[in-house]
């Protein structure tokens, strides 16, 4: 007896040993989130398994991290070994503590990764640790740095871009045009660095440049001045040699602190006319809004109070494309329509709530005295953005909204802001391997307006308590089940037949 214990012991340490190598080789892991949080994504394996030379991967992690931020290590070697995995061992890593000796701590400022400093306890008290949290990608002499891995999807988009951007040779170029009234590159600053990752930015001077077919896409945003004929004459010769445009225009304009809009004439919106796409002048007005800051007297004090404010649409429902796709929220400052008449291939992207209006401008807004109602906005899923794919090769994307993508113009102004011009410039260069990964996240389940109100506030109680309840009464109902099989099993034993 003592022999077979002896024997089964051995074998199942065998077993362990055996699955617990395996397991460093391959690395299998169920994941039933509805964004697939915990998958790596089509971008990232197609990165890893077109890699030339080999990447190396130096995390520098302290050691007696708080909890969570332990979780973060574990799931960044996660992550790693996966990536290793996919590589087919074209990536390494290897985890480095800063805190062993004062060279490593200086190899990892040097490498541009800076310490943090998080609260801890210990033994009752809260003090101040210093912390290292990044990592290095190396291959060959190219080298990028990530300062600090964060939790969530972007450690894969942090990870994953930093090995594109090492491991693209020759980056494609992206044009911006000024000269027209537009904001500067400065001002464009968070779009013009995350199209840096993988693109050679440029601006473009549409009246000096003679050649635009090196670029893959030109963006114009947010003209304020005339376009002369001859360079609106390049953007013809542009887009039928296969050149991509991206344009974000403002037919009207919003001056909050006069309370007036008036219309936007650059002649950009006739030459877009003759495409068949016509950016109305006129306002959008959304129930679904942001809100504006406006100053009220309440005694002898000035009270700063947030207001809603139509004429700012916030989008939250977008139409299945990979320009949107994984988008939450985007606000678009004093948008304007966007028809197309054509015969061309046009598909809508963006688009209002179902609680919308127009108004032609130019106008007066009433930011305080008017009382919004559903009788306001009598018109819905009004059309703000679309593609345009013509007969000929070139493409073009049209945003009835120049502001949304500017630092500071955005009034409330979100990430998936610049999310959704850095996917649109993707699109066109037909690099859309990436726009999946940077917006890739957990999706988010607000209260649908259908719900909201006060008539809907008894299906709004109900969903709530079932919500709270249900789990519950199951657990109950489990355990009432299995009670009654116990208790038929003690009656069957019981039985004098039983054996």
């Amino acid at each position: 007896m003592k022999k077979i214990t002896a024997v089964t012991i051995l074998l199942l340490a065998g077993i362990l040993l055996l699955v617990n190598v395996l397991s460093q080789r391959f690395f299998v892991r169920l994941d039933f989130t509805e964004g697939k949080q915990y998958t790596l994504s089509k971008a990232t394996r197609d990165i890893l398994k077109n890699l030339d030379n080999p990447v190396t991967v130096t995390a520098y992690f302290s050691e007696n991290l708080p909890p969570d931020l332990e979780n973060i290590k574990q799931d960044f070697q996660e992550m790693l070994v996966e990536y290793r995995n996919t590589s087919k061992n074209m990536l390494d890593y290897q985890f480095v503590d800063p805190g062993v000796s004062e060279e490593k701590e200086q190899e990892a400022a040097q490498s541009g990764i800076r310490p943090v400093m998080i609260n801890t306890r210990d033994k009752d008290q809260s003090k101040q640790q210093k912390a290292f949290l990044g990592a290095i990608i190396k291959m060959g002499e190219q080298t990028d740095v990530i300062p600090l891995v964060v939790s969530g999807t972007g450690m894969e988009y942090a990870l994953s871009t930093g090995i594109k951007k090492i491991s693209v040779a020759d980056k494609p170029s992206v044009g911006i045009v000024q000269g027209n009234g537009e904001p500067s590159l400065q001002e464009l600053g968070q779009v013009y660095q995350s199209l840096s990752i993988l693109y050679t930015v440029e601006p473009v001077s549409l009246g000096t440049e003679t050649d635009l077919s090196k670029y893959k896409a030109i963006a114009i945003v947010a003209p304020a001045d005339s376009f002369p004929p001859d360079q609106l004459a390049k953007l013809d010769s542009y887009l039928g040699t296969g050149g991509n445009l991206f344009i974000a225009i403002n037919r009207v304009n919003g001056d909050l602190q006069t309370q007036s809009g008036t219309v936007v004439n650059t002649g950009l919106e006739t030459w877009l006319q003759g495409k068949g796409i016509n950016v109305e002048p006129s306002f959008i007005l959304d129930s679904q809004c942001g809100s504006v800051t406006v100053q009220q007297q309440q005694g002898f004090f000035m009270i700063n109070t947030p207001v809603q404010f139509p004429y700012l649409p916030l989008l939250s429902q977008f139409p299945e494309n990979p320009i949107t796709k994984g988008l939450e929220q985007v606000i678009l400052p004093f948008a304007s329509p966007v028809n197309y008449t054509g015969s061309g291939t046009w598909t809508t992207f963006l688009h209002s709530s179902a609680k919308a209006a127009t108004s032609p401008a130019p106008t007066n807004f009433n930011v305080m005295g008017k009382q919004w109602t559903a009788a306001d906005f009598q018109q819905s899923n009004i059309t703000i953005g679309g593609i345009l794919e013509e007969a000929g090769p070139g493409k073009m994307i049209v945003i009835g909204d120049g502001d949304f993508p500017v630092t500071g113009q955005g009034r409330g102004q979100s990430e998936d802001n610049i999310n959704l011009m850095v996917n649109s410039i993707d699109w066109l260069s037909d690099d859309t391997g990436l726009i999946e990964l940077r917006t890739k996240g957990v999706a988010t389940r607000p209260i649908k307006e259908e719900y909201l109100g006060d008539d809907n506030a008894g299906t709004r109680n109900m969903l709530k308590y079932l919500n709270f309840g249900l789990p519950i009464l199951l657990v109950v109902l489990y355990g009432f089940f299995r009670n009654q099989r116990q208790r038929s099993l003690r009656m069957q034993r019981m039985q004098e037949r039983y054996a």
